[in-house]
């Protein structure tokens, strides 16, 4: 019973123990300049070294079988992710959005953990080095620092309506009910759904407040305007106005990785009476891995303006 709960201790609570380490001193405010944990060093490094801990600690039975290396690293993680979530220390949504990473990363590491347990020749030296390693990486990335990166996320619905009442329920979106919300992925998330939105004027420089849930208040400007053709609009979140609770802090709009920059909406007509009505923004990413944050940033995005689409369409073909 000895060996069993040992190996138990070696195999979850060693690599688990390291991650909370790891995560404490990456999470120190005072050294962001040296180390963060949005960083490539943390999200990829981390799991990659839990997963070898686990399968390096492992006996050599289980540690040359495939199954067993790739997928026993999850534990360890899983673990993290439960001992976070208690501690309030990462929210729902960051771990739901870092989790495949994490999953990938872990078994990455579960297989180079066997390598080197079957390496007889300073194994040990190796896997000592490799803990070290995100502690000499990160503030090489940071050196280099992040690069902005602009991107886009498009979205369009075809309405059976009259060009005058698509635009009026454009112009002035009234209150959505929970019933009338259709965003999964943000649903999902946790993340505030919209509520409603309502335009000035009709006109350059008219100013339109869009109001989610929990709080999040989007401020949009009319910069270019074309009656029932187009509508183009900055957007700004002010961070200090959004409640702590309502995001995580390293997924805040208007934040320091992540900002929504402007939005268009364009009518087009088609044939049989349709029209399509096109919505899209851009938004801004700075981190150092944006290759990935900017998919998950897009799908959002996506899904919010999705979900307005339908409730403007369900309204506009409404019949009065």
């Amino acid at each position: 019973m000895k060996p069993t709960v040992s190996l138990i201790i070696k195999v979850l609570f060693i690599p688990t123990l390291y991650a909370i380490i790891l995560r404490l001193f990456f999470g120190v405010k005072d050294w962001e300049s040296l180390f963060s944990v949005m960083s490539l060093s943390f999200l990829l490094l981390l799991p990659f070294i839990v997963g070898a801990l686990s399968v390096y600690f492992s006996s050599d039975v289980n540690a040359e079988n495939v199954f067993y290396k790739i997928f026993i690293p999850w534990l360890p993680v899983f673990l993290f992710l439960i001992i976070t979530l208690l501690l309030a220390w990462e929210g729902w949504a960051c771990w739901l959005m870092v989790l495949p990473l994490f999953l990938a990363s872990a078994s990455l590491g579960g297989i180079f953990g066997a390598y080197l347990k079957f390496r007889q020749k300073q194994s040990k030296m190796q896997i000592s080095l490799l803990l070290l390693f995100p502690f000499f990486l990160s503030p090489l990335e940071q050196s280099i620092g992040s690069i902005p990166g602009t991107y886009q996320a498009y979205t369009f619905i075809d309405i059976q309506s009259s060009p005058d009442k698509i635009w009026k329920n454009v112009t002035r979106v009234k209150g959505i009910t929970t019933a009338q919300d259709k965003g999964w992925l943000t649903k999902l998330l946790g993340f505030p759904r919209p509520v409603k939105a309502e335009l000035n004027y009709e006109g350059v420089g008219a100013y339109r407040k869009a109001e989610f849930t929990n709080g999040l208040v989007f401020h949009e400007t009319v910069t270019e305007y074309e009656h029932q053709m187009k509508m183009v609009f900055t957007i700004k979140a002010n961070p200090h106005e959004i409640p702590s609770t309502t995001l995580d802090q390293h997924v805040v709009v208007g934040g320091q990785f992540f900002d929504v920059l402007n939005g268009t909406y364009e009518l087009e007509k088609l044939q049989d009476g349709k029209y399509r009505l096109h919505l899209y923004s851009f938004f801004k990413m700075n981190t150092t891995f944006n290759f990935y944050a900017s998919w998950w940033a897009r799908w959002i995005m996506q899904d919010i303006q999705n979900n307005i689409l339908q409730v403007e369409k369900q309204r506009a073909e409404e019949v009065n």
